[in-house]
């Protein structure tokens, strides 16, 4: 299980954040195993929408692809599935160049809301303005405070189009909704912008074969404990385990002289079976 899924979905870590203890400072989680779990934890999915899958499923289809964009698409993992097939994705950095990136800023109780610009009606926006915007002037409690309150990125004039009344030009400083006059202003700054090509090769057509070799590189039998050791097991299966103790840390340390999925200095996943189940195994020490 991913760290942040763990942290995220365990009702006990959030039962504990609340009464104001914060986060344990051990965890050992043990989660059944199928074969689209396995795929899932170390594979990813893109929406149809994403960038991901645009540029996964062309290099799929025409062998390569090209982007520009200001960060890497594939950070965490490269392997992606598209339909019910997986593909090792390589990510390939080419030239870079400088471009401008727009942030709206916006501030809802101005000291003065006379427009030096001009004013606009929210509900006149065009669409590419509201569909940055919505989610902030939706809000019933928007933030207030000196100055300009939030700030939303419209990324580069490239991205925005030429459909937006402020970026890369501000027509309007203020916008009028349900009778509030906000305050608006436009800040830039300079970034690299990447090209990046993509190639993908296939590594498995299907869900099962995909998950078998992940067992293959990973899976090991966690087997021969202590009464000591096999309550720590049975707790951190049946919920979670929390308590750092003699026992907790000699589970941990024969899970972690084996390959884990994902490792880094203080949490990891790994693959392990134990009395004939198959685990995703969560732990933080």
């Amino acid at each position: 299980m991913r760290r942040r899924q763990f942290l995220a979905s365990g009702t006990a870590l959030l039962s504990v954040a609340v009464a104001g203890c914060g986060h344990p400072s051990v965890v050992l989680d043990m989660d059944d195993a199928t074969a689209a779990d396995i795929a899932d934890e170390v594979s990813m999915s893109p929406s149809p929408e994403s960038a991901e899958y645009t540029v996964a499923s062309e290099a799929v289809e025409n062998g390569s692809a090209m982007r520009r964009g200001r960060y890497e698409l594939f950070d965490r993992t490269d392997t992606v599935r598209i339909d019910d097939a997986f593909y090792e994705v390589s990510e390939t950095a080419l030239e870079s160049s400088d471009v401008t990136v727009y942030e709206v800023r916006i501030d809802f109780d101005p000291a003065d809301s006379t427009a030096e610009i001009g004013d606009i009606a929210y509900e006149e926006l065009p669409t590419a303005d509201r569909q940055r915007l919505d989610p902030i002037i939706s809000d019933d409690n928007p933030p207030t405070g000196d100055g300009y309150d939030v700030g939303v990125g419209y990324g580069t004039a490239e991205e925005v189009g030429d459909g937006s009344v402020f970026v890369p030009e501000r027509q309007y400083d203020i916008i009028v909704h349900d009778g509030d006059r906000y305050r608006v202003t436009v800040s830039t700054r300079t970034t690299t912008e990447t090209e990046y090509r993509y190639e993908a090769t296939e590594v498995a057509s299907d869900v099962d074969s995909f998950a078998d070799q992940i067992r293959d590189q990973y899976l090991f039998t966690l087997s021969g404990l202590s009464e000591a050791e096999r309550e720590v097991v049975e707790e951190a299966i049946d919920g979670g385990y929390f308590e750092d103790n003699e026992a907790f840390e000699s589970v941990t340390d024969r899970i972690r002289e084996h390959e884990g999925i994902e490792v880094t200095d203080s949490y990891g996943t790994w693959l392990l079976e134990y009395e004939q189940v198959e685990y995703l195994t969560y732990v933080e020490w």
